[in-house]
């Protein structure tokens, strides 16, 4: 089994004592837990719980945009453009979409 060093400030390496007390196992099986939770191989884990709640903004999202795009066309329109605007400021859109 290939094995790592890693070196924690001491008051993480504090937290993980207690997280790996607390759930009655050993540290390095612990940090195991943390780094196989965070990496995608437990599906209720730390991606699993934000795949979770992305569906669940776009399901919202969805539904508010129906409402408006119903009542104020371009309130939607509006809406739509800052989002663009905020997402490309975040580098979470490619600057090629907003031109097409």
């Amino acid at each position: 089994m290939p094995r790592i060093t890693i070196r924690f400030k001491d008051a993480l390496f504090g937290r993980l004592v207690v997280g790996a007390q607390a759930a009655g196992t050993t540290i390095p099986d612990y940090v195991r837990d943390i780094l196989n939770r965070y990496e995608g191989m437990d599906a209720a884990g730390y991606h699993g719980r934000f795949d979770e709640v992305q569906a669940i903004l776009i399901q919202v999202f969805a539904i508010l945009a129906a409402s408006v795009s119903a009542r104020r066309p371009d309130i939607l329109e509006k809406g739509m453009e800052d989002a663009r605007a905020l997402l490309l400021e975040r580098g979470l859109l490619d600057p090629e979409e907003v031109l097409q």
